[in-house]
């Protein structure tokens, strides 16, 4: 289990949290880019292997939304992405 920093309840059990997924790249004008990187925008997930900057919503606690960067390789929460092992 993964304990997720919260900004107003400290330390956290990864249970009491809910995945917002990844922290997506700035949404681009549809009108602006091609039809191709438009539905690579839509569909396309990135599966990084380190860290990756993540939302999780605490929703069984203060109810905030929060931003983490967690390491995919070893699960542990870090300042950024050059903070990983």
């Amino acid at each position: 289990m993964m304990n997720i920093p919260c900004p107003f309840c400290g330390p956290r059990n990864e249970a009491e949290f809910a995945f917002g997924g990844p922290v997506k790249p700035h949404r681009p004008d549809p009108n602006a880019v091609s039809d191709r990187e438009w539905t690579d925008y839509l569909t396309q997930v990135p599966n990084p292997l380190g860290p990756v900057e993540e939302r999780w919503w605490h929703v069984k606690g203060c109810g905030t939304w929060l931003t983490i960067w967690r390491d995919t390789r070893t699960h542990d929460i870090v300042e950024g992405p050059g903070d990983a092992g």
